[in-house]
């Protein structure tokens, strides 16, 4: 979505998310889980990744996803933090911080906290 020649990705301008990507991109390796997630969030909302990170459902946006799915996504993410008790504790506590990370990712995105993650 872009406006007055600005391109937005949720809330935030592409340039603040590219700016983000780079910087986590730029840690040392290798990710946390939850860096990781971080990762995927930011991947997807700007058109690198084409299938949602928890839903895998296919970007609806012209070169990302739109701001819609970003709030479904984030959604789904917060479900699955709170659903995430099927598996063995090992998976279950990597996958919670990826999930985090996705979350977190996902909220700042759609303007629910501007603390960057």
């Amino acid at each position: 979505m872009t406006t007055e020649n600005t391109t937005v990705v949720g809330v935030r301008s592409a340039e603040e998310v590219f700016t983000a990507l780079e910087e986590l991109d730029a840690r040392c390796r290798p990710f946390t889980d939850y860096e990781q997630g971080l990762l995927e969030a930011y991947r997807w909302a700007v058109g690198t990744r084409t299938a949602a990170p928890v839903t895998a459902a296919a970007t609806a946006g012209p070169w990302g996803p739109c701001r819609a799915q970003l709030l479904a996504e984030c959604q789904a993410a917060a479900v699955a933090l709170r659903t995430g008790a099927d598996r063995t504790e090992a998976a279950r506590a990597a996958d919670t911080d990826r999930m985090l990370g996705l979350y977190t990712g996902l909220a700042w995105l759609c303007g629910h906290h501007d603390d960057r993650p």
